[in-house]
Protein backbone atom coordinates (compact mmCIF):
# COMPACT_ATOMS: atom_id res chain seq x y z
CA UNK A 1 0.00 0.00 0.00
CA UNK A 2 0.81 3.62 -0.63
CA UNK A 3 0.05 6.73 1.09
CA UNK A 4 -1.48 9.88 -0.86
CA UNK A 5 -3.45 12.94 -0.08
CA UNK A 6 -7.05 13.44 -1.55
CA UNK A 7 -6.76 17.10 -3.42
CA UNK A 8 -10.34 16.40 -4.41
CA UNK A 9 -13.26 14.38 -2.36
CA UNK A 10 -13.77 11.17 -3.50
CA UNK A 11 -16.53 8.86 -2.71
CA UNK A 12 -15.71 5.69 -0.64
CA UNK A 13 -11.79 7.51 -0.59
CA UNK A 14 -12.25 10.70 2.04
CA UNK A 15 -12.92 14.07 1.84
CA UNK A 16 -9.98 16.78 0.23
CA UNK A 17 -7.09 16.72 2.38
CA UNK A 18 -7.00 13.38 3.85
CA UNK A 19 -4.16 11.07 3.77
CA UNK A 20 -4.97 7.35 2.96
CA UNK A 21 -3.68 4.14 1.81
CA UNK A 22 -3.90 2.93 -1.72
CA UNK A 23 -2.43 0.72 -4.14
CA UNK A 24 0.29 1.77 -6.17
CA UNK A 25 -1.05 1.16 -9.46
CA UNK A 26 -4.63 2.75 -8.78
CA UNK A 27 -2.25 6.07 -7.18
CA UNK A 28 -0.17 5.78 -10.78
CA UNK A 29 -2.83 4.86 -13.10
CA UNK A 30 -6.43 6.65 -11.39
CA UNK A 31 -6.09 9.44 -9.06
CA UNK A 32 -2.85 11.38 -10.41
CA UNK A 33 -3.83 11.39 -13.86
CA UNK A 34 -7.17 13.10 -12.96
CA UNK A 35 -5.63 15.04 -10.35
CA UNK A 36 -7.49 13.79 -7.40
CA UNK A 37 -4.57 12.66 -5.31
CA UNK A 38 -0.78 13.22 -5.09
CA UNK A 39 1.88 11.01 -3.35
CA UNK A 40 1.64 11.55 0.56
CA UNK A 41 5.13 14.13 1.12
CA UNK A 42 5.83 15.23 4.27
CA UNK A 43 5.19 18.63 2.85
CA UNK A 44 1.47 17.32 1.02
CA UNK A 45 0.57 16.47 4.91
CA UNK A 46 2.16 19.87 6.37
CA UNK A 47 -0.04 21.69 3.06
CA UNK A 48 -2.86 19.37 3.79
CA UNK A 49 -3.53 20.07 7.43
CA UNK A 50 -3.16 24.18 6.79
CA UNK A 51 -5.75 23.82 4.18
CA UNK A 52 -7.97 21.89 6.75
CA UNK A 53 -7.27 24.12 9.33
CA UNK A 54 -7.83 27.19 7.21
CA UNK A 55 -11.46 25.43 6.79
CA UNK A 56 -12.29 25.08 9.69
CA UNK A 57 -11.15 28.52 11.25
CA UNK A 58 -13.29 29.67 8.02
CA UNK A 59 -16.47 27.75 8.53
CA UNK A 60 -16.10 29.01 12.32
CA UNK A 61 -15.98 32.41 11.13
CA UNK A 62 -18.92 31.88 8.80
CA UNK A 63 -20.93 30.28 11.93
CA UNK A 64 -20.19 33.32 13.95
CA UNK A 65 -21.76 35.50 11.57
CA UNK A 66 -24.81 33.75 11.03
CA UNK A 67 -25.29 33.59 14.60
CA UNK A 68 -24.90 37.45 14.70
CA UNK A 69 -27.24 37.60 12.22
CA UNK A 70 -29.86 35.71 13.24
CA UNK A 71 -29.72 37.86 16.76
CA UNK A 72 -29.76 41.12 14.91
CA UNK A 73 -32.68 39.76 12.65
CA UNK A 74 -34.96 38.37 15.94
CA UNK A 75 -34.80 41.69 17.60
CA UNK A 76 -35.64 43.63 14.53
CA UNK A 77 -38.72 45.39 13.98
CA UNK A 78 -39.44 46.46 10.07
CA UNK A 79 -42.10 49.51 9.34
CA UNK A 80 -43.29 49.70 5.59
CA UNK A 81 -45.52 52.02 4.28
CA UNK A 82 -47.98 50.99 1.48
CA UNK A 83 -51.26 52.86 -0.08
CA UNK A 84 -53.90 51.38 1.13
CA UNK A 85 -58.08 51.78 1.24
CA UNK A 86 -60.47 52.84 3.94
CA UNK A 87 -61.09 49.03 4.69
CA UNK A 88 -57.60 48.62 5.65
CA UNK A 89 -56.56 46.68 2.25
CA UNK A 90 -53.12 47.33 0.11
CA UNK A 91 -53.55 48.30 -3.40
CA UNK A 92 -50.85 45.96 -3.72
CA UNK A 93 -48.90 43.53 -1.56
CA UNK A 94 -45.93 43.77 0.31
CA UNK A 95 -43.98 40.41 -0.86
CA UNK A 96 -40.08 39.07 0.30
CA UNK A 97 -38.53 41.65 -1.79
CA UNK A 98 -40.07 44.43 0.18
CA UNK A 99 -39.20 42.40 3.22
CA UNK A 100 -35.39 41.89 2.36
CA UNK A 101 -35.21 45.82 1.55
CA UNK A 102 -36.67 46.47 4.40
CA UNK A 103 -34.30 44.43 6.23
CA UNK A 104 -31.34 45.90 4.57
CA UNK A 105 -32.77 49.72 4.87
CA UNK A 106 -32.74 48.99 8.82
CA UNK A 107 -29.85 46.97 9.38
CA UNK A 108 -27.46 46.58 6.72
CA UNK A 109 -27.66 43.09 6.35
CA UNK A 110 -28.42 41.55 2.72
CA UNK A 111 -30.72 38.83 3.01
CA UNK A 112 -31.73 36.18 -0.59
CA UNK A 113 -35.18 37.15 -1.12
CA UNK A 114 -35.94 33.09 -1.59
CA UNK A 115 -34.90 32.58 2.52
CA UNK A 116 -37.39 35.41 3.01
CA UNK A 117 -40.90 32.51 3.86
CA UNK A 118 -44.41 34.17 2.84
CA UNK A 119 -47.66 31.36 1.99
CA UNK A 120 -48.81 34.42 0.34
CA UNK A 121 -47.98 38.06 -0.03
CA UNK A 122 -49.14 40.59 2.82
CA UNK A 123 -52.04 42.35 1.45
CA UNK A 124 -53.36 44.02 4.79
CA UNK A 125 -52.47 46.64 7.19
CA UNK A 126 -51.53 45.32 10.49
CA UNK A 127 -48.56 43.30 12.28
CA UNK A 128 -47.05 40.20 10.35
CA UNK A 129 -44.25 37.80 11.80
CA UNK A 130 -41.95 36.77 8.69
CA UNK A 131 -40.00 34.06 8.96
CA UNK A 132 -36.35 34.04 7.34
CA UNK A 133 -34.13 30.85 7.03
CA UNK A 134 -30.92 30.80 7.86
CA UNK A 135 -27.87 29.17 6.49
CA UNK A 136 -27.39 27.03 10.00
CA UNK A 137 -31.04 25.69 9.06
CA UNK A 138 -32.67 27.81 11.59
CA UNK A 139 -35.01 30.42 11.36
CA UNK A 140 -35.73 34.00 12.59
CA UNK A 141 -39.03 35.71 13.48
CA UNK A 142 -38.81 39.17 11.83
CA UNK A 143 -41.98 41.57 13.51
CA UNK A 144 -43.50 43.10 10.06
CA UNK A 145 -46.01 46.30 10.36
CA UNK A 146 -47.42 47.20 7.54
CA UNK A 147 -48.71 50.67 7.94
CA UNK A 148 -50.85 53.34 5.76
CA UNK A 149 -48.59 55.34 3.77
CA UNK A 150 -49.60 59.11 4.45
Amino acid sequence: MTQAVLLEDVEKLGRRGDPIDVAPGYLRNYLIPRKLAMPATDAALEEAQRRREAAEKAEQERAAREAEAASLLSKTVLTIYQRAGEDGKLFGSVGPKEIVDAIDDARGVRIDKRKVRLEEPIREIGTHMVEIDLADGGTASVKTIVTEEK
